[in-house]
């Protein structure tokens, strides 16, 4: 039996896209916006790394997500094509494997709202 490699390649291309955009995105932010998160922070150099950090942290987790239901879903399609009635089960992993998107959404808002 021979695996296809390109299903997780396009899920990476995938991902990646959508890393780089969030930290386009990131650092596209109205000057005014930035000039009042800026006056929040204690610190004048905080907002540019709260920026960088939060697009790390979103755009990581985004590549960590797309690897791993890359790799649950393929494993839970072979494993419903032999039992069907494992459906419920492998829902339950691929949900688990797409969190790690979510989580890493969740941290870099949590890092934006702490620098103000």
């Amino acid at each position: 039996m021979t695996v296809n490699l390109r299903i997780p390649a396009l899920v990476l291309a995938a991902a990646s896209i959508v890393a780089v955009g969030v930290t386009i995105l990131m650092f596209q932010i109205d000057p005014a916006a930035a000039q009042t998160a800026t006056r929040a922070a204690a610190d004048s150099s905080v907002a540019p790394w709260a920026m960088m950090a939060a697009a790390i942290a979103a755009g990581l987790s985004t590549l960590a997500a797309g690897y791993a239901v890359a790799s649950v879903g393929s494993a839970a399609v072979g494993a419903l094509a032999e039992k069907p009635e494992l459906l419920g089960r492998v829902l339950i992993l691929v949900g688990l494997a797409e969190g790690i998107a979510i989580y890493g959404l969740i941290v870099a808002v949590l890092i934006l709202n702490r620098a103000g």
